[in-house]
């Protein structure tokens, strides 16, 4: 959740730093902040509240200076309301911190610190940390050994990065919270991130630590990224691989949000999907999967991935037969869920840094079975602690609002099972994947018409989205999209059950978003009948001969099935994505980042 990047090294530290914080300011945040050393070996901190834009105007000609190391965040609050105060970095005796993640037992260990005459700056549980560091230190105790001992004693996801006035050095360490180092060997830069986005064109090899790793970045050392475990030993408990991304994907061309170009870039990242699995090195992938025999899915995702995971397991139990379960992760890990020997744990992320996904898959983990991923971030730390491995292949996603990620995950979901034994022979599926890509390239070159259709809907006040069988979780998936970022009211539901109580809310001033399919056709219209009754606004999405579509509907957007089988879902779902990014444009919101939201949660 929240951003941070830390620099030590030739070039110079603040731009870099800054440069890596405005490469993060996708993943949401309230305020932001830097430290860096001046060359007397005195901390400088700078930090404010709101857009990074206001941190690099009250920095000045601050920038100027030519410091060697700095450390930089994004907060997106948890503890402590948002303000100056309560920005990172926090600093005290010669240290200065950042942080991601949420100490759970702060208030414990604050309560025993101001007993013994400790004064806090600020609201957040990060300070906490860094208290328990300066104190240890002023009783002269290295900081290599306060950072290890004091770490054990916290409770919850986190990673923290330290620099230490007195050498410039930079400590790191992280548990179930994202962390990657980076290395320029040529312009000898060694650099840490909560994400590898910010390192690109800043390091050419990456660095992965494992929880409890301490990472040392240090000008002093021959190696500039030194790897430690908590008792000091060398470790070699991390994962390391050349820098692979590109800047290409935080240029928008043409596209006025980012969020509209990446339902654009669909199309392309199925063809490239398909090439990868069905020719490509992802055949070894797939076969080593098809190995498998799982006796049941236990499927855990947040929010899109869950829905996507819902698809899912309509592919699995349709076509191999293995009953799935899906369970939001936040609730699967508190519900001693029943985990039997022959099961398999499924996690579909797209960051792999959800930190109640994780805690799932650590709990799939602990109960003894097999566990597989479809995840976009190859590196990870669920793609790190899972047996197997989907990668969906869609590139970075800067939209906050999941779009592409969605579409890849539930086609990966798809490939999984084809994998596992369909019965499909492999050109046929392949030919539906190409014909997949056809049909969204379709859809996209008529996004005027669901833009006029937004035009005209955009003022009611709530927005029920239904659907049958396999379109059901793209109704929860389409009402998820349009409270992100439009923020109006929307409910997905079955189409059969709002008769069962929600239907109480429809008047002239509700909308039906009704998502309707060749399966269950007729069906699906009755119940788009009860609501037009009741005098709703009626919105179909559906088969674009079909008469009765056309006759309940007050607008009407007609998308072509003929042929797609199982993957008309995914087609439907993009005609949700840009509806809802056109009523969003007509609410005037900011569509790329959303209040109060995050792209990667790494907190419960």
């Amino acid at each position: 959740m929240c951003g941070i990047v830390g620099h030590l090294g030739s070039s110079h530290s603040i731009d870099l730093v800054l440069e890596g914080l405005k490469r993060l300011e996708y993943r949401g945040y309230d305020s932001a902040g830097i430290s860096f050393n001046k060359q007397s070996g005195a901390l400088e901190i700078y930090k404010k509240q709101g857009k990074l834009s206001n941190l690099v105007d009250f920095l000045g000609d601050i920038k100027e200076f030519n410091a060697l190391s700095c450390i930089g965040h994004t907060r997106w609050a948890t503890h402590g309301e948002v303000s100056d105060a309560n920005s990172h970095p926090h600093t005290d005796g010669g240290i200065s911190i950042v942080h991601n993640g949420i100490i759970e037992n702060a208030e414990d260990l604050r309560t025993e610190l101001v007993a013994h005459g400790y004064k806090f700056q600020s609201q957040t549980d990060s300070e906490v940390f860094l208290a328990l560091l300066s104190t240890t230190v002023a009783k002269g105790t290295p900081l290599q050994e306060a950072i290890t001992s004091n770490f054990s004693k916290l409770d919850g996801n986190s990673a923290f990065v330290i620099l230490d006035s007195k050498t410039s050095d930079i400590w790191a360490i992280k548990k179930g919270a994202p962390l990657v180092c980076g290395l320029h060997e040529v312009n000898s830069d060694a650099l840490v991130s909560s994400d590898p986005y910010a390192l690109v064109g800043f390091a050419d090899k990456l660095y992965f630590p494992q929880d409890n790793v301490l990472c040392h970045l240090s000008a002093g050392n021959k190696n500039l990224i030194n790897f430690y475990e908590m008792d000091g030993t060398k470790s070699d408990r991390y994962m390391s691989k050349k820098q692979e991304m590109s800047l290409e994907v935080s240029d928008k061309g043409s596209f006025d949000h980012f969020m509209l170009k990446e339902i654009y870039e669909q199309p392309g990242l199925i063809r490239a999907l398909t090439k990868y699995y069905f020719d490509g090195e992802g055949q070894e992938t797939l076969n080593n999967i098809s190995k498998l025999k799982p006796g049941r899915f236990l499927i855990n995702a947040c929010g899109t991935a869950n829905y996507a995971g819902l698809v899912v397991k309509d592919y699995i139990e349709k076509f191999n037969k293995i009953p799935c379960q899906v369970d939001l992760a936040s609730e699967f890990r508190y519900r001693n869920p029943l985990i039997l020997k022959d099961d398999i744990g499924l996690f579909v992320s797209q960051s792999g840094e959800t930190a109640d996904t994780l805690a799932a898959q650590n709990l799939c983990k602990q109960g003894g079975i097999k566990t597989l991923s479809i995840v976009n971030v190859e590196g990870s730390t669920l793609y790190r602690d899972c047996d197997y491995n989907l990668l969906i292949r869609a590139g970075i996603e800067i939209g906050v609002a999941s779009t592409k990620a969605f579409t890849q995950q539930a086609l990966t979901g798809r490939l999984l099972s084809h994998a596992l034994g369909d019965g499909v022979d492999k050109k046929s599926l392949k030919d539906k994947f190409n014909l997949l890509a056809t049909r969204i390239d379709e859809l996209l070159s008529r996004a005027e018409e669901l833009k006029s259709i937004a035009e005209s809907i955009h003022h009611f006040k709530g927005f029920f989205y239904t659907g049958r069988g396999a379109l059901y979780p793209v109704a929860l998936e389409g009402a998820l999209k349009l409270k992100e970022i439009a923020y109006v009211h929307a409910e997905g539901y079955a189409s059969g059950e709002l008769k069962h109580g929600p239907i109480a809310l429809i008047d002239e001033e509700m909308v039906n978003v009704a998502l309707v399919a060749p399966e269950l056709l007729d069906k699906t219209i009755s119940n788009v009948e009860e609501i037009k009754a009741r005098k709703g606004n009626i919105v179909v999405i559906g088969p674009q001969n079909d008469a009765n579509s056309k006759r309940v509907a007050d607008y009407f957007f007609g998308l072509n099935y003929e042929g797609l089988g199982e993957l008309s879902a995914v087609y439907c779902n993009v005609a949700n994505q840009i509806l809802a990014y056109y009523m969003a444009r007509f609410k005037g919101t900011d569509i790329d980042k959303p209040r109060n939201l995050a792209k990667s949660v790494t907190v419960e």
